[in-house]
């Protein structure tokens, strides 16, 4: 995903005496699969239940490895995978050597767990899950219950960037919300806010204001924050919470500002200036206008560590970064003939990224859609930004259990149309494969065909694009 120079380190795990060890008991599995089999099991058992408990039992009997490291923890509705990859790239560009930890993946489990740009190998990712799963037994006989998958996941993280590789900085991705998500078990250097949108409302908030305090929940006493969150009413929650815990804000419109200089497909650019310096001419690697704003916030972030954290960056590292760094599955052209265009939108605020992209940075003569979403989304939000641009839609379904109905989603596009006075053509193709067939014939020369929704199907179609291979795909 991220490039990086540097080697991973020697391969050694400091069992801190863990009970794995002290019992001398079998590991409970013997492959890499088994073991992402177990993880990947927990999420029919046990769901998504936020809150800390668990995790501060499980950092308790891991003698607390959370503490050994510098996280860069990174909130907010959309952006934030951008954002860390730009961090990551800078960082490591810079001579630092970066831990990475991400969701969902793309093609591969370990691709959520990098080390200098490289997934956690999956030998390493087999002998944590076996130090793990024991003390998840043991936490299912009490009243707390098994840790989650997403739980897992971050517990194996932790220790992987704790006992084995011992990177200078961990970008340290947040799942939902932030006050109660378990990513918010740590106390980093640094924190960040992309921005609050309309997404997983069901478990963080149904308004922009509940989203925020959630969001504001990783704020911690005397820690940094940059932010890029625009409308009032989340401001007034995330500036409450900075003042009550003494924390420095750095907003964007007020502490640091942007100017797009160039703004097509491949060829990005702008200028930043800030409390402590200006750089013009920025390349942005990543396509879409919205990517000024995930750059100018990570680049915000350097500052402030530099400024506060010694950080050493060369300005030339510095530019070479952002002009290479990547980011699977975002505005990812990944075939030319016909043009075929991946973005993982599939929120309101997504779609009008996705939207504003396709208006401002890419031509084509027409534009064809396809579309497969999971259920829990506001389809309509998404809908009302991108069809209006369309020349013709295939709605279809990720191979997902959570995944919505392609007649569903088709009914809800056609109530749409009819409010908004549309004509485009519109099909149903339920097998994701033989929708992205009918989107590769449908598309002639100078048409641009594009694949969005949710990461489930990006994942998938990704896969099958360039490699003819089934994806892993996973939260």
């Amino acid at each position: 995903m991220m490039t990086g120079s540097r080697l991973d380190a020697p391969d050694r795990i400091d069992n801190g005496g863990s009970p794995l060890e002290k019992s001398g008991e079998a590991a409970p599995f013997k492959t890499y699969e088994e073991a992402v089999d177990w993880i990947n099991s927990q999420v029919p058992l046990h769901g998504i239940r936020q809150g800390l408990g668990r995790m501060e039992r499980l950092m308790e009997l891991l003698d607390h490895p959370e503490r050994r490291l510098r996280f860069i923890h990174v909130a907010g509705t959309n952006g934030k995978g951008s954002t860390c990859a730009f961090l990551t790239e800078a960082l490591l560009r810079n001579g630092y050597d970066v831990g990475t930890f991400t969701s969902p993946y793309i093609v591969k489990f370990t691709n959520r767990l990098q080390y200098n740009g490289r997934d956690i190998p999956e030998e390493v990712l087999l002998r944590l899950t076996n130090l793990v799963k024991p003390l998840a037994d043991e936490m299912e006989e009490t009243e707390q219950g098994a840790p989650t998958m997403f739980e897992l996941v971050t517990t194996i993280a932790i220790l992987y960037f704790a006992r084995v590789v011992f990177p200078d900085y961990v970008v340290w991705e947040a799942g939902l919300g932030g006050r109660r998500d378990c990513t918010n078990i740590v106390t980093p250097v640094l924190s960040i806010i992309t921005n609050i949108g309309h997404d997983h409302m069901e478990i963080i908030g149904d308004t922009i204001a509940a989203i925020a305090e959630e969001k504001a929940g990783i704020v911690k006493p005397g820690v940094p924050l940059v932010s890029a969150v625009e409308q009032r009413e989340a401001l007034d929650v995330i500036e409450g919470v900075c003042r009550e815990k003494r924390s420095t804000l750095y907003l964007l419109g007020r502490e640091y500002q942007f100017r797009p200089e160039e703004a097509a497909a491949g060829k990005q650019s702008m200028s930043f200036q800030g409390p402590f310096r200006a750089y013009e001419s920025v390349p942005v690697s990543l396509n879409g206008p919205h990517q000024f704003k995930n750059a100018s916030v990570a680049l915000m972030a350097l500052e402030v560590l530099r400024q506060y954290g010694a950080v050493q960056l060369e300005e030339e590292l510095l530019y070479a970064a952002f002009r290479h760094t990547r980011w699977p599955g975002r505005l990812e052209l990944v075939r030319e003939e016909p043009r075929l265009l991946l973005d993982g939108a599939h929120n309101p605020e997504g779609g009008e990224a996705l939207a504003s992209a396709l208006r401002e940075s890419f031509r084509y003569r027409k534009l064809h859609l396809m579309i497969g979403m999971i259920a829990s989304k506001d389809h309509s939000g998404f809908l009302r930004h991108v069809l209006p641009l369309a020349d013709s839609v295939i709605f279809t379904e990720p191979d997902y259990h959570k995944k919505l109905d392609a007649a569903e989603l088709t009914a809800k596009a056609r109530s749409l149309m009819e409010e908004l006075h549309l004509s485009l053509e519109v099909s149903v193709q339920p097998e994701w494969k033989l929708a992205l067939e009918r989107l590769t014939e449908q598309s002639g020369e100078g048409d641009l065909a594009v694949v969005s929704g949710t990461l489930y199907l990006i994942s998938d179609v990704r896969s099958w694009v360039l490699n003819r291979s089934e994806s892993e795909k996973g939260w």
